[in-house]
């Protein structure tokens, strides 16, 4: 009834006519006209606010007043999701210290706010890869232990100390995991699926491989030496000279293994414009290894670096400062 209210202006005392330009209006006004049109329309926005105050559920200030969360109630259950977010808005997917833009914020705001957790320190969390500053994905996993009406499952913990068995209430069916996040998260941001998983399951070390694409216009790029240049990346090699270094965060082994590179063409158009899509699987990456692979085989594309390049920088005993090149991540 309130918005109706807010989208009906008959339901307020009518304002003057605002028809005429609102110099010529005011001109023509006394002051004592002048001072009774502003006191009519800080009465108006008043009422417009309190409406707006009574339609979020809240009046004066006074905002209603949380129960408390008994998680002793309940077990937690380990348990994989899947998610899928479009992340050009977004400042990557891991938390930050300087901003709350990012996916993984947002995850974490979900499933405290629906009381699916109790913290994030105790959720047993893992992710199974991180995307960079407007990166999207589809298929990114991660591992956690939620709130579960069950008593006994795959997955399930008892909670030490806990009251689940004396619960009232359903204790057989499952929250409903996907329904009540995806109410909750922002639009670009889904839960795709959930699964029960084993308490060893982890989303990152659990994992067997990483699909990563790109997506570009074929323009003037020769397709087939960038595919050429692709293979020689398959297989297990040092690629240390191909991603930042992490040496920070303890990262001294650089040896990863390739699964598949290749680039297949989407649409095929006849103004250069068809859609392209670079495929690389891997087991695991390095700091911005997806990156650097990438920029190098678009040079090697554009002309610009011979396929060589890539058999050099994978070459450890070389030394890459010798090998006169100088990318920009893409």
């Amino acid at each position: 009834a309130e918005s109706n209210k807010m989208a009906s202006p008959g339901n307020f005392d009518r304002e003057p006519s605002a028809t005429r330009s609102t110099p010529d209006l005011y001109e023509h006004m006394s002051r004592e006209d002048l001072i009774d049109r502003v006191q009519k329309l800080e009465a108006h926005v008043t009422q417009l606010r309190n409406i707006v105050l009574k339609h979020d559920g809240t009046h004066s200030g006074q905002k209603k007043q949380q129960r408390d969360f008994d998680f002793n109630k309940y077990n937690t259950r380990h348990v994989a999701l899947k998610v899928a977010y479009l992340g050009w808005d977004y400042h990557g997917f891991v938390v930050q210290e300087d901003s709350d833009k990012t996916i993984e914020s947002a995850l974490f705001e979900a499933l405290l706010k629906t009381r699916l957790i109790e913290s994030r320190d105790t959720s047993n969390y893992h992710r199974c890869g991180r995307t960079d500053k407007g990166v999207s994905a589809l298929g990114q996993v991660i591992s956690i232990d939620l709130r579960t009406n069950l008593l006994t499952g795959v997955g399930v913990k008892v909670r030490e100390g806990g009251t689940a068995c004396s619960r009232p209430g359903d204790n057989t069916t499952e929250i409903r995991y996907v329904y009540i996040l995806n109410k909750v998260l922002p639009p670009e941001i889904r839960v795709l699926a959930w699964a029960p998983v084993d308490p060893e399951f982890s989303a990152r070390f659990s994992c067997k491989k990483r699909t990563y694409k790109y997506y570009f216009p074929k323009g003037n790029l020769d397709l087939q030496r960038m595919n050429e240049a692709a293979t020689k990346l398959i297989g297990e090699h040092d690629f240390r000279n191909l991603c930042k270094m992490d040496v920070g965060n303890g990262v001294i082994n650089f040896t990863r293994k390739i699964l598949r590179a290749d680039i297949v063409v989407l649409s095929q158009v006849e103004n250069g414009y068809s859609m392209c899509e670079l495929t690389v699987v891997g087991q695991a990456f390095l700091w911005h290894q997806i990156r650097c692979i990438v920029s190098v085989l678009f040079l090697i594309a554009q002309g610009k670096e011979d396929m060589s390049i890539v058999e050099e920088l994978l070459n450890i005993e070389i030394d890459i400062n010798n090998c006169n090149i100088s990318y920009q991540y893409s």
